[in-house]
């Protein structure tokens, strides 16, 4: 699913000051994690440049066109800002120049001013687009976090997911997302789930309908995103199928591209599914550190066959 951030969704994470805006300028759709210190292009070499990143000028990009004539000045902001950029950021707080002014009205550039220094906001905005244009995939499920864990539990319509969740926030735990969940592969390694904005907090129980979990719960029942650490299937019980009992072979599942470890569940009257979890975020937990109770009990069989 390919991603965008609307530069105004830019504009209002970072309280930008805008200095020249037209019609519009609002909906530019950002599509690049990058950004650029547009030095060299300000001194006419344009190899390589790509107009699509946001330009951030900082102090050594405003000391060399302080140096420069007025009609210098004007050649090297005229050259950036024929090119379609979507937006010039100037940092620390500097005053715009009346040419870099003069030419963003002339081609339709918007121009802003932020008080950070060029690092932290590059470095920030950065970090920002990063996770806002990841790629992204929606799976039906339900993601809490138990015991710092992420948890994302799958399973067909009406299999518990929602019940198993709505326990485990009674327990001291948290819900990010119930029913649609927004998967973002944000590193090679990590992928950080979210709900929808329209039903984020929410979460759907059979009979009662609609819960609003923030308002019943409390804030520290909710958290808006998560890492996804472990995903559990429910299923409900099939006789004569055959379960993992020791958890000596890990099993995985692919999200869009990264492998997770995964359990599957047989649900059967009776078994406490919150509990269950409970116990699994610990156990994936602990075998992140470390240890693996399966390997340590297979190793204690074959320590004893040895002696016998």
């Amino acid at each position: 699913m390919e991603t965008s951030v609307k530069l105004s969704a830019i504009v209002e994470e970072y309280t930008l000051t805008p200095v020249v805006t037209h019609e519009g300028c609002g909906d530019i759709e950002i599509t690049v994690a990058d950004v650029n210190r547009p030095s060299l292009q300000l001194a006419g070499y344009f190899e390589y440049f790509d107009p699509e990143r946001i330009q951030v000028i900082g102090m050594v990009e405003y000391t060399y066109l302080e140096s420069l004539s007025s009609e210098g000045r004007y050649a090297a902001v005229e050259h950036l800002l024929k090119e379609p950029v979507p937006a010039v950021v100037l940092t620390r707080g500097l005053k715009p120049f009346p040419e870099l002014v003069d030419c963003a009205k002339k081609y339709n550039r918007a121009v802003y001013v932020s008080d950070y220094s060029t690092s932290r906001f590059m470095s920030a905005i950065i970090l920002y687009l990063n996770v806002a244009l990841a790629p992204m995939t929606q799976m039906h499920g339900v993601l809490v976090e138990v015991y710092g864990e992420g948890i994302l539990l799958l399973g067909e319509s009406g299999v518990g997911k929602s019940e198993t969740a709505i326990e485990l926030v009674k327990r001291g735990h948290r819900l990010v997302a119930d029913d649609a969940v927004e998967i973002r592969r944000v590193s090679n390694k990590a992928l950080v789930g979210s709900a929808p904005e329209i039903i984020r907090h929410f979460i759907e129980l059979r009979g009662i309908g609609i819960v609003d979990v923030k308002r019943l719960f409390g804030m520290g029942a909710v958290k808006d995103t998560e890492n996804i650490d472990l995903v559990i299937s429910l299923e409900n019980w099939q006789q004569g199928k055959a379960y993992d009992r020791l958890g000596i072979d890990s099993q995985t599942m692919s999200i869009l591209g990264i492998e997770v470890p995964t359990l599957t569940i047989p649900i059967k009257p009776g078994r406490n599914l919150a509990m269950i979890v409970e116990v699994a975020a610990m156990n994936a937990r602990q075998r992140k550190m470390g240890y693996n109770a399966a390997e340590e009990l297979n190793d204690r069989i074959m320590n004893q066959a040895d002696f016998e």
